[in-house]
């Protein structure tokens, strides 16, 4: 089950208008949660879930409400409290001990879908902005608009939410994103499990190899893109796309440099070399590039150091690195 806002709405969007639909955001927490604050998650007439407000513990409930917020139509609010002793959280034993506030509002033709439809649009061009939903503090009619904002393409990890007040009416603004765009140049066995790693996370993959036995639709099933052209294509390729990171893993020096040179000046937050270090010097150096106009530092050797040995182990290392930049985070471990 994915929880990318993208994918939540590519499967509601065909099926928008043949059920009721519920769009459940968690707007508030105080303590601990599961998901964070402007997670979604949407319940349809037909019993579907779509994303995930916890680790599956509050869901049951949750789509027994929806279907009263489906009957009568109107937006509402319900809280969770697992520190409260007559809270029902707390009496299952269930959530992550902390409070969760979350937002239900029906979706329909008659309330424009809260704008989730030009949302999804804009989501599938790369596209970015501003979404605001008020919170009502009775059943009310509900209320959603969207604003796309222009950016400079390169990847944000700017996803905070806030709660802003105005003329006696609150709202939850929140700020969409694409998901990561992840480039891999080099479409060889390794690179298989960091495609398929990668679209497990929610990710947009594209695979770029100009020889012919790699880079197959085979081998990269679930890949958004597959690249067999130029190092001269290529950059066309990224040069229409937000690309948020770059692996180059060959497995040939001069196609890692030609690919290096062409790319290194894609806004990307992360710029990653297959390899020892040895190896990425000798790649800088047939590519000719001036290390200084680089958009982001090259990293190399890749990937965190989790003792990994085989391709899929490998493949974690690298994007648990990746993740951790795109979210401007230390990657240690959350015990320390």
């Amino acid at each position: 089950m994915s929880t990318s806002l993208k994918d939540i709405l590519a499967s509601w969007y065909p099926l928008k208008d043949q059920t009721d639909w519920v769009l459940c955001t968690l707007y508030k927490t105080q303590g601990s949660s599961y998901r964070k604050s402007g997670a979604m998650m949407m319940f349809s007439g037909d019993g579907r879930q779509l994303g995930l407000l916890s680790g599956g513990c509050l869901e049951g409930d949750i789509q027994r409400r929806a279907k009263q917020v489906m009957s009568t139509q109107l937006a509402t609010t319900v809280t969770y409290d697992a520190t409260d002793e007559d809270d029902l959280t707390f009496q299952l034993g269930i959530g992550c001990g902390g409070i969760v506030h979350i937002l239900m509002q029906p979706v329909s033709h008659n309330n424009h879908y809260l704008a989730l439809d030009v949302l999804f649009d804009t989501l599938q061009n790369e596209g970015c902005g501003l979404y605001q939903q008020e919170i009502p503090d009775t059943q009310r009619p509900a209320v959603g608009k969207f604003e796309a904002i222009d950016h400079d393409g390169r990847w944000s990890v700017d996803r905070k939410t806030t709660l802003f007040s105005e003329n006696d009416t609150t709202w939850l603004h929140t700020y969409i994103y694409p998901d990561p765009h992840l480039l891999i140049v080099g479409g060889g066995y390794d690179a298989r499990p960091l495609s398929s790693l990668a679209k497990q996370l929610g990710w947009v993959v594209s695979v770029w190899d100009s020889r012919p036995a790699n880079a197959r639709k085979a081998y990269f099933k679930e890949a958004d893109h597959i690249l067999n052209g130029t190092v001269e294509a290529l950059a066309d390729f990224a040069k229409q796309h937000k690309i948020a990171a770059i692996v180059f893993m060959c497995h040939s020096v001069s196609l890692d440099a030609k690919a290096l040179a062409t790319l290194h000046q894609i806004p990307a937050s992360y710029l990653g070399l297959l390899g020892p270090n040895h190896r990425k010097q000798q790649v800088i150096e047939a590519s000719a590039i001036d290390v200084k106009n680089l958009s982001t530092p090259l990293a190399g050797p890749i990937g965190l150091n989790i003792g990994g040995e085989t391709p899929e182990s490998i493949a974690l290392a690298v994007l648990a690195e990746i993740h951790a930049i795109l979210c401007q985070r230390q990657a240690s471990s959350l015990s320390l």
